[in-house]
């Protein structure tokens, strides 16, 4: 069986960088072993930054043609996977179910189209086995989601079961019809064999004693504390999965003279070592040195990965970047909160939480008369951190302000509350009916109970925002703000997808209810149904009402994160959600005499210049200037919204940037 290595790690800590130079060293290294390097993070980079003029096929590997050595990529689509998947299965499935409920093919479908638990990570492990039964790679490197999704992916296979026994249950009105009347069981279905032995098969490869998992950070305090809370989370679920290895990116281990930034840098990096040793003992800690320029390239990629696991000179961060027109900056703002509901999105790592909880802090001193909340809905949130406080499931005031409040929701647990409530109210009915009966309805109750144990891909997410309606509904607009910190690109967009999945998923539900309509308490179950499909209605139109919600978008100012930004941007525009601003965060506007801080610096006024053009955006490009320091707490955030500029649309001129003494 091929070798797998997994890359895991905060949004934004750079795995895909990592993982990508680790797979084109291995390439070429071993030239005759194939290599695939395989992406199950739904806002893909991998063809960015092996600059590849377009992404191949997502439903199977295709060769870097310029790698050193036989490297191959693959992008997963999660859609296109599970349906791969389903096609293989199915007509057995709709067989299954057909057979075995009430419900018709056309009622069915959208089950198996969109009511699968986690597709994106059902996905991305399906790929994982259809790479390794295909027997054609030697090695396997997974640049992986950002962390919260991340460990529901290494949860997944116990999900599936889940599904599997909704398949099972349906399945098996026959076999109990057999047994109960006539003393026999019929045969299983062997479809439900097949699955199973999929399950099986991803779990040993996750747990093979020849895997790796790499955990990615960087030596920022924000990026520490997750990695330590995700491996925590690991063990909670009792994962056999274990983290051997761990990199610190954007490591300062050179020396950079008398740069106050760069000392800053070193300090903050010693100190991640001193980390990493306390809380991950016996487990090797690789050093990848802070890039001045991107690192993109087959070739450079390699020679970045002989740097960080073989410690070889890396010199390919020390070139400027081409001439290009100087970006004008004017002094600008921090803009107001104009609509109730406002949802900062943007690409892992590029600080949604910080700007969220800036956006947050600036309207309170715009309007004392309004009460603000930010909450996270991102498995992996960081709100604490910033606010310097333990935040939990419920609104908690920061910052000693009664008026500014924060949560985390636990979004799963909400609906998990829901589900079970709703077990108990079926219970309860279907226990007061008569013997005659007895059988079909212990049959339904076990059916409705293991459709309930699935959730849907998302859903769990859409509960916490329907807290954030209550919220919202219960002042007035104009004494009220709320400010969403959402999870990484890929999973924010899929969030914003959910509602038509919800409405086929409650449908299901009513359908099984429909059958014991002559049951009050199965009518006011199907009432709350209803009512469930009508608030994502409203959720649906509200996100499309610019008076009611819209979204900034956050980003570097970087090669990779400018191409997936525009990325994000046309999805937005699709989804018909109102983006009015796109924050560019950690700017450097200060010249430095250290080449290092030169060069990083040009690299991103290089990107700023044509930003607009390139992302196709109207709106307002507000630019946030880098801090020496991590921001947290009241004076950090006081820090972040005393300056803040406006690129404007005509680039004309050179901005004028401080000097200082280094």
């Amino acid at each position: 069986m091929a070798e797998l290595a997994f890359f895991i790690g905060k949004g934004g800590v750079g795995k895909t960088t990592i993982a990508s130079a680790y797979a084109a060293r291995l390439a070429e290294r071993h030239r005759r072993q194939r290599i695939l390097l395989l992406s199950t993070d739904p806002a893909h980079s991998l063809a960015d930054i092996f600059a590849l003029p377009r992404a191949a096929s997502p439903m199977r590997p295709a060769r870097m043609a310029k790698a050193a050595g036989d490297l191959w990529y693959w992008q997963v689509d999660a859609e296109q996977q599970m349906q791969k998947f389903l096609g293989q299965h199915r007509r057995a499935i709709l067989q299954v179910l057909e057979s075995g409920t009430f419900f018709s093919r056309a009622e069915i479908e959208p089950l198996l189209n969109s009511a699968l638990p986690g597709m994106a990570e059902m996905a991305g492990l399906l790929a994982i086995d259809e790479a390794l039964q295909s027997r054609r790679f030697a090695r396997i490197v997974v640049d992986t989601a950002p962390l919260g999704h991340t460990l529901r992916l290494f949860a997944m296979p116990q999900h599936f079961l889940r599904f599997l026994d909704f398949l099972d249950v349906a399945a098996s009105r026959d076999r109990m019809l057999a047994a109960h009347f006539a003393g026999t069981a019929l045969p299983s279905q062997s479809i439900l064999g097949d699955l199973q032995q999929v399950v099986e098969r991803i779990q040993r490869a996750l747990t093979a004693p020849d895997s790796r998992t790499f955990l990615v950070t960087t030596p920022e305090n924000f990026s520490l504390q997750e990695a330590a809370r995700g491996a925590a989370s690991l063990r909670k679920m009792g994962s056999e999965l274990r983290i051997t290895d761990a990199v610190v990116n954007r490591a300062m281990v050179k020396s950079g003279g008398r740069c106050p930034s760069c000392a800053t840098r070193r300090a903050a990096t010693a100190e991640a070592v001193r980390f990493l040793h306390l809380h991950f003992k016996k487990v090797p800690v690789w050093m990848a040195q802070e890039a001045a320029a991107p690192v993109m390239g087959a070739a450079e990629l390699a020679r970045f990965g002989a740097h960080i696991f073989e410690q070889k000179v890396f010199d390919g961060s020390r070139r400027f970047p081409p001439e290009a027109e100087a970006p004008r900056l004017q002094t600008a703002g921090w803009p107001a909160l104009e609509a109730p509901l406002t949802l900062t999105l943007g690409k892992g790592g590029v600080g949604k939480t910080t700007v969220s909880a800036g956006l947050a802090f600036r309207q309170r001193a715009l309007a004392r008369k309004t009460s603000i909340a930010v909450c996270s809905t991102d498995p992996a949130p960081s709100l604490d951190d910033i606010f310097q406080k333990p935040i939990g499931d419920s609104l908690t005031p920061v910052l000693g302000d009664r008026h500014l409040q924060a949560a985390e929701f636990d979004a799963e647990a909400g609906f998990r509350r829901w589900a079970e409530t709703t077990k108990e109210k079926i219970g309860q009915a279907f226990s007061h009916q008569t013997a005659g009966v007895h059988l079909d309805l212990s049959f339904d109750r076990r059916l409705i109970e293991a459709l309930l144990d699935i959730v849907p891909p998302g859903v769990d997410e859409l509960f916490a925002i329907f807290r954030l309606l209550d919220l919202l509904e219960s002042a007035p607009a104009r004494q009220q703000k709320l400010v969403l910190d959402m999870a990484p690109t890929g999973h924010a967009l899929e969030l914003l997808r959910m509602p038509e999945r919800m409405l086929g998923w409650s449908r299901l539900l009513l359908r099984i209810l429909a059958h014991h309509r002559g049951l009050a308490l199965a009518q006011d179950l199907a009432v709350e149904i209803a009512e469930l499909s009508q608030r994502v209605r409203k959720l649906a139109a509200m996100l499309k009402d610019r008076r009611k919600a819209q979204a900034a978008v956050v980003m570097l100012a970087e090669p990779l994160p400018d191409r997936q930004t525009a990325r994000l941007i046309s999805e937005l525009n699709q989804l018909k959600v109102h983006t009015p601003a796109v924050f560019v965060n950690r700017v450097r506007m200060e010249e430095s005499r250290c080449r290092h801080c030169q060069i990083a610096r040009r690299w991103q006024l290089h990107t700023l210049a044509g930003l607009r053009d390139r992302l196709k955006f109207r709106g307002e490009i507000f630019v946030i200037p880098n801090f020496p320091g991590e921001l947290a707490g009241r004076r950090g955030l006081q820090s972040l919204i005393q300056e803040i500029w406006r690129l404007e649309a005509r680039q004309v001129a050179k901005p004028r940037a401080r000097k200082r003494k280094t």
